[in-house]
């Protein structure tokens, strides 16, 4: 159930039901919201439908973005990209020319800074209200409704979504204006990607040393090493396990739109670039798929005697 009371009037559209969309539409049917679905990929739609169906929820399904839009009160976005985004939202079947003035679009993809701001322009001419909310947690933290969400957009747009958003959220921040919810999303990315480098170096030193991976752990995660990849990684790094939900291939993409926004405002982010090359090391060898915590897999483990 929703952590907030469920407006049961609200009709709420979700385009696209990926690993991240189709448990996020869940909660919302769960909730008690009247939903409509779209998925680019009839086959992942087909099995999100057979899944929904299964666990008596009530989501009906559209042909296009626009179907599931029209007469929607509340449309969130889920996709790939700025491409995949634009698709649904700009293209010819997109939501936008579907949706009625006064409705809300809420964009949970991790798309570029300039394409929150090109689609935050569009809704301001249909007079259509939207805030960007790119997301963090991954698989685990949608299917768990634990996400971590960050906005940007007004505030009377946010105090709309977020009894919406709170259904799978674990934490809403309003972080500031059009386009700082995808700006902090970069932040979050850069972060993630300088743990998980490091964290890969120690797991080998502790393995070439032949520590007791486990006590290892106990040792150092209560102390100024912490942090959320060492207390969910270690332990599969350590068995060369990387099947989870978010892959290396999305990594990049998004590392992609950091850069590009540090190098925008003149910064210089070479442990991010840096990184980045490594992680294009491991999408040479075929891990594009596998988790990002698989950066540890270009480093060698060390011959024991």
């Amino acid at each position: 159930m929703s952590k907030t009371q469920v407006n049961s009037d609200l009709t709420i559209a979700f385009i696209g039901l990926g690993v991240m969309g189709g448990p996020m539409t869940g909660h919302l049917a769960r909730a008690g919201y009247k939903v409509r679905a779209y998925n680019r990929s009839p086959e992942r739609a087909a099995k999100w439908q057979s899944a929904f169906t299964k666990d008596s929820l009530d989501v009906a399904f559209a042909a296009t973005p626009a179907e599931a839009a029209s007469g929607a009160n509340m449309v969130f976005t889920c996709v790939g990209n700025d491409e995949d985004l634009a698709s649904v939202t700009f293209g010819e079947t997109g939501v936008l020319d579907a949706m009625a003035k006064g409705a809300l679009l809420v964009d949970h993809t991790t798309v570029s800074a300039d394409m929150a701001r090109r689609l935050a322009a569009a809704c301001a001419e249909r007079d259509v209200e939207c805030v960007d909310a790119p997301v963090s947690g991954g698989q685990a933290g949608a299917e768990n409704g634990q996400l971590a969400i960050m906005c940007g957009g007004s505030e009377e747009a946010l105090a709309r979504a977020a009894p919406v958003m709170d259904c799978y959220a674990k934490s809403i921040v309003h972080v500031g204006e059009v386009g700082a919810g995808q700006t902090a999303k970069m932040v979050n990315q850069m972060c993630i990607a300088g743990v998980l480098a490091g964290l890969s170096e120690a797991v080998r030193l502790a393995e070439a040393a032949g520590l007791d991976m486990d006590k290892t752990y106990q040792a150092i995660s209560g102390g100024a090493a912490q942090s959320w990849q060492m207390d969910n990684r270690w332990a599969s790094m350590a068995a060369d396990s990387f099947d989870f939900g978010f892959a290396i291939d999305w990594m990049r993409k998004d590392l992609g739109y950091a850069l590009d926004e540090a190098n925008r405002l003149g910064l210089s982010s070479p442990v991010t670039a840096l990184v980045d090359q490594f992680y294009a090391e491991v999408q040479a060898k075929g891990g594009g798929r596998r988790d990002t915590s698989a950066l540890i897999t270009r480093l060698p483990q060390a011959k024991k005697d």
